[in-house]
């Protein structure tokens, strides 16, 4: 008896045990942990994410660039979605009944239970005619978000475009998922974590035909989006689009920069194109367009990834080299006898005075000189061979910022050339060089490769008579985030700042020296300009028009390199423009006596005319 009411109180133990266990598991489940009861009520809930708004763009002076606009994304999740009309589905959504099909297919593909994109961009005017009639479709809803806009029509390499990020992009960055936009290019790529802010989520009750009836929980689990940073950029429109406007119909870049600071004023690689291109439900077509259909390449950005030789606007940098030196003095005076003669090799040179002097020969811009100037650098019995003295002509020339990327804050810049000492002994076969080797760099060509944005870079350095600052496109990020402090970093060249005056005085006599010199047409009345031309022979068409200029001599505002291809003298295209873009920044109109000038920059057409070299 006694063994059988213990195993009456044993049984009732465990029972009781067990339902306190069963008890606490409850408890547990229905108010300690809401996850069971959360993954119960997914049915009757959707999460929407709240894509915050991205970053606006101005201009140095408060000009806006860049805005959003709302559009809306029709979102679908395959398990939700149940038979409906989709003759009526596709009428509202303007796609065709086989299109609708792949895409349901793909979403399936992707997911059944996540939501993805199953039409894209839908306009405002679409969306309030779907909105009536969504609830007849279950499975799908509706996601609001921006595509950028451009008021301005310009300063599309500069401002860059968005896109769908792809799969690497995800794997990369947790922080993205399908069907999200990614800046691609310009400064939507560079500053895309400060412009793109951070995304939030909404859950709502809805009901059995997908309609919302209210927030999840009065919002307890909802996350607000916080809106990305607004971005004040170094380039003034104003300027910007008047470039754009000299070079249309030109192949070719311009690059304006402020001295003192290193700020991008303008950025024009043309043939250019309209912002408004690669944005919304068009961008596909258009891309594909520009890519491949247009010969001219026009999302080729010139100014940053084209190289070329710099032609005669490289000889100020010989000249200060040769200056540093001690091989020249400013008074140093060679004879030019229509070129540079050794033995059966000639270097020609167009007709000018002789002998000549530093500050003429610039003005002048004669080969000779600097071709025996280059000789004397390399040669000079001070660096023992002539393969020495070729690599301190090298460093010097590499501390102008040529030759290697300078680090911009715009993507896909390309390092331009110096050759090495290496390629030289490479390329002919030989331990010790001879300065005729290589003498063709010495007036810029040969195989010198400089980037536009280098080479104005470089006429900012001796702007500020041997010194830059990193060139870069964005002045203020947001109300407290400041620029990279490499961009306010002062970068010295290897040449004293007292070479620069009789280098300078060259400069200005290239602008104002009347009878022989070549930039006549960069001058503006009242203001000091200093310039340089330069023709960069091109062996298969019409020689190139370059020209680099600083305005005015005494702390100058602005420093700009023009490269127009096939434009075939300096002094025909690269000055008269480089003098327009001057008096457009500094005066903000141009004056009369220069309308006809700007009427024939703006004529110009070197793409579908042809011209006389």
């Amino acid at each position: 008896m006694n063994n059988f009411s213990n195993r009456i109180y044993v049984i009732g133990g465990i029972f009781v045990l067990v339902v306190i266990i069963f008890m606490i598991k409850l408890f547990n489940l229905q108010i300690v942990d809401d996850s069971y009861k959360l993954s119960a009520e997914n049915n009757s809930q959707r999460q929407v994410t709240q894509y915050p708004a991205r970053g606006l763009i101005y201009d140095r002076n408060g000009e806006l660039l860049v805005y959003n606009q709302a559009v809306y994304d029709v979102m679908i999740i395959p398990r939700q979605v149940k038979v409906f009309d989709t003759l009526d589905f596709c009428t509202l959504l303007g796609i065709e009944k086989l299109d609708a099909i792949q895409r349901l297919k793909k979403a399936k593909n992707y997911s059944y239970r996540r939501a993805s994109v199953f039409l894209k961009q839908l306009s405002s005017e679409k969306y309030a005619v779907l909105q009536e009639k969504l609830y007849k479709f279950p499975g799908f809803f509706v996601q609001p978000r921006t595509l950028r806009k451009y008021p301005r029509q310009s300063a599309a390499h500069a401002l860059g475009y968005l896109n769908e990020v792809n799969n690497k992009e995800i794997k990369a960055d947790s922080y993205y998922s399908q069907g999200d936009y990614i800046g691609k290019s310009g400064i939507e790529l560079t500053y895309e974590k400060d412009l793109r802010g951070e995304k939030g989520k909404k859950i709502y009750w809805v009901d059995v035909y997908n309609r919302i009836k209210g927030s999840y929980r009065d919002g307890k689990f909802d996350k607000q989006p916080i809106s990305g940073k607004d971005l004040v950029s170094t380039l003034d429109i104003n300027l910007q689009e008047y470039g754009e406007l000299l070079m249309q119909n030109k192949k070719g870049g311009i690059v304006a920069l402020e001295p003192s600071t290193g700020e991008i004023l303008a950025k024009i690689s043309s043939p250019g194109y309209d912002p408004e291109m690669l944005v919304g439900r068009v961008m596909s077509k258009n891309y594909r367009a520009l890519v491949q259909n247009d010969s001219l390449k026009p999302l080729f950005d010139r100014t940053l990834m084209a190289q070329y030789p710099p032609g005669s606007i490289f000889k100020m940098v010989n000249a200060l080299i040769g200056l540093q030196e001690k091989v020249i003095n400013p008074f140093t005076r060679f004879e030019c006898h229509s070129g540079y003669h050794v033995g059966s090799f000639t270097m020609g040179c167009h007709a000018h005075v002789s002998p000549l002097d530093l500050r003429s020969s610039i003005m002048h811009s004669c080969n000779a000189y600097y071709a025996n100037t280059f000789r004397y650098i390399v040669e000079s019995p001070k660096f023992g061979s002539v393969n020495n003295g070729y690599d301190v002509w090298r460093n010097h020339v590499m501390s102008f910022g040529l030759g290697e990327r300078l680090g911009t804050d715009l993507p896909n810049e390309l390092r331009g050339g110096i050759p090495t000492l290496k390629y030289y002994l490479k390329k002919y076969r030989r331990k010790n060089l001879r300065a005729l080797n290589m003498i063709s760099i010495s007036i810029g060509q040969g195989e010198l490769l400089i980037t536009p944005l280098q080479m104005a870079n470089m006429c900012a350095a001796i702007a500020n008579r041997g010194h830059y600052y990193t060139p870069h496109i964005v002045k203020t990020i947001g109300k407290e985030k400041g620029i990279d402090e490499k961009f306010t970093t002062k970068h010295e060249t290897s040449i004293d700042s007292s070479y620069f005056s009789s280098v300078i005085d060259g400069m200005e006599m290239v602008v104002t020296g009347g009878a022989g010199s070549t930039g006549g047409l960069a001058a503006v009345p009242g203001i000091r300009v200093c310039g340089k031309t330069g023709t960069v022979q091109n062996a298969h068409v019409k020689d190139h028009s370059v020209f680099v200029a600083f305005a005015p001599r005494e702390n100058p505002k602005i420093a700009i390199l023009v490269y127009v291809e096939n434009g075939v003298w300096g002094s025909r295209y690269g000055a008269p423009i480089a003098g327009l873009m001057i008096e457009k920044y500094i005066r903000g109109e141009i004056s009369d006596g220069k309308r006809w000038i700007e009427k024939r920059m703006i004529e110009a057409d070197l793409i579908n005319q042809s011209e006389e070299k």
